[in-house]
């Protein structure tokens, strides 16, 4: 449903994306994880047809973005990272008018779904500019799904809702997707895109750097790590000592937190005990856990996940 090759767009003497090669499958989520600056958000702009490449080809839903951008713009709804809606318009209002301009059959009864899905009807009849930031972002989001898009673009969706306001969003999501439409999505909340997404693809510098499921991503720094937590930093040079004759590759060490890469389940930990103990490390907390996305972004970009 979307496909890009070899996307290029600079501004001035800054490269946002530097040959970025993507594939999404239809009725899919698609996540795209990087750090700040990677190239995420010009990498949706100029898939939703706001921004024109400098070089390279994207395709979506079967149209060029360049050569046939109207017929691109037919099929998209797109939720960027901050909130677009009139403020001086009701929400309600708001709705309506984009229901209008996407000829939209029966706008009133299409609005009433979407302002009962996002709880938006108690405050339907206010000014938007009248509401918090995170009722704000909900219906942004009512916005870009007035259409009924076939793909939907999420730049950030989640980013000033609450927990029980985000767990509601994703389930809307599952649904969309579960009724045909393909998602692509950024996010900086690990968790979101692993329990959302498909596949993956960690963007850095403009360009993909690892592509695969969650699952996939995980296996590629590795099976299982100990996580031992420490009262304090300065145990953590004795405990990377321990660990290290226990780990199948390097330990990593964040403060107070040390990490190694293991092989042998709870062999292995009770071992790293046993290490950690020899050498009189205090140890407030350790634990035997799978890789995390947090884990696979920090390997691949040297930054932490949000």
């Amino acid at each position: 449903m979307i496909t890009a090759e070899g996307l290029v767009k600079s501004y001035r003497d800054v490269k946002a994306l530097d040959g970025l090669d993507l594939d999404v499958p239809q009725g899919t989520v698609f996540g795209l994880l990087g750090p700040n600056g990677a190239g995420k958000t010009t990498a949706v702009r100029v898939l939703s047809t706001l921004t024109r490449p400098d070089a390279g080809r994207a395709v979506v839903g079967g149209h060029d973005v360049t050569a046939r951008p109207h017929e691109v713009r037919r099929l998209i709804g797109l939720s960027g990272q901050h909130a677009a809606v009139d403020e001086l318009l009701t929400g309600r209002e708001n709705l309506e008018l984009i229901g209008r301009l996407l000829r939209v059959g029966n706008v009133p009864v299409r609005v009433a779904e979407l302002l009962e899905q996002f709880e938006l009807t108690e405050v339907a009849d206010r000014p938007a500019g009248t509401y918090s930031g995170g009722t704000a972002r909900r219906l942004d989001l009512a916005a870009a799904l007035v259409g009924r898009p076939e793909v939907l673009f999420l730049d950030e969706p989640t980013t000033g809702l609450d927990p029980r306001s985000r767990l509601a969003l994703w389930g809307l999501i599952t649904g969309l997707v579960a009724d045909g439409t393909t998602v692509l999505l950024t996010t900086q909340y690990l968790e979101e895109a692993d329990r959302l997404a498909n596949r993956i693809a960690v963007v850095d510098a403009g360009k993909v750097i690892a592509n695969g499921t969650p699952d996939e991503l995980k296996a590629k720094i590795g099976g299982e790590q100990v996580e031992v937590v420490l009262p304090d930093s300065s145990g953590a040079p004795a405990a990377v000592e321990a660990l290290s004759t226990v780990a199948s590759g390097s330990v990593r060490a964040d403060g107070e937190h040390v990490t190694a890469p293991v092989t042998g389940g709870a062999a292995a930990l009770a071992e790293a005990l046993r290490e950690l103990d020899a050498r009189g490390v205090a140890v407030a907390d350790i634990a035997l856990r799978k890789p995390t996305l947090d884990d696979v972004f920090l390997s691949l970009t040297g930054k932490k996940g949000s």
